[in-house]
């Protein structure tokens, strides 16, 4: 088993760059194979919003942030609080909302998508690990299905999409249910993923809203 305690490469890499974890650079890796989000600041409209899922410790968030440069607008939830090591006040900008509650609680998915219309939903949310490869599948397929709620509800015509899930059983459903709400559905897997991790990531570009 790995010691995932034990600082490797991108967990320094995050460490000297004001990062509370090493997902900021699967984030990273992403953006720049799929263009998630503009490319520089100037390009990024008012109403660019993002609604990420699972956002706890924030590296995530911090990256996004960091791009925006006090544009859009990013609203952020999970069930542990943000860690402000790092943020140097950003968490507290008025382009940034997070509150922390739980992502399939209906009141939230009722606040959350009344933030909406989003040009992006991000999910790297991922449940608390049982070490049956089978019930953690499972479970990251529920939380991968609630994104596709939210993305139902509040995702703009055309706008972006992308999701942890553990690979298992359920994978193959959850991509076959997913795939047609997107003009281009692609999985793939950051260099950033652990070698022992059997995450993936889904990513949707183009979605097809349907009013």
């Amino acid at each position: 088993m790995s010691n995932y305690k034990k600082l490797d490469f991108w967990s320094l890499k995050a460490q000297n760059e004001g990062y509370p974890a090493r997902s900021v650079y699967k984030l990273q890796e992403i953006d720049k194979k799929f263009g998630l989000l503009p490319k520089s600041h100037g390009l990024i409209k008012a109403d660019f919003k993002i609604l990420e899922l699972g956002a706890a410790p924030g590296s995530w968030s911090l990256y996004i942030l960091r791009k925006l440069a006090g544009r859009g607008f990013l609203a952020a939830c999970d069930l542990s609080p943000l860690s402000r090591r790092t943020d140097a006040g950003l968490f507290d900008g008025q382009n940034f909302f997070f509150k922390q509650a739980d992502i399939f609680d209906t009141d939230t998915q009722a606040e959350f998508t009344a933030l909406g219309a989003f040009s992006l939903i991000l999910s790297d949310a991922a449940p608390s690990t049982s070490g049956d490869h089978g019930v953690d599948a499972a479970r990251s397929a529920e939380i991968a299905k609630a994104a596709l709620l939210y993305a139902d509800a509040a995702l703009r015509k055309d706008g972006g999409f992308c999701v942890k899930i553990f690979q298992g059983a359920e994978t193959a459903a959850l991509l076959k249910e997913a795939r047609p709400k997107f003009k281009l559905f692609k999985t793939f897997k950051p260099e950033a993923c652990r070698s022992s991790s059997f995450e993936t990531y889904v990513v949707g570009l183009g979605f097809k809203k349907i009013s």
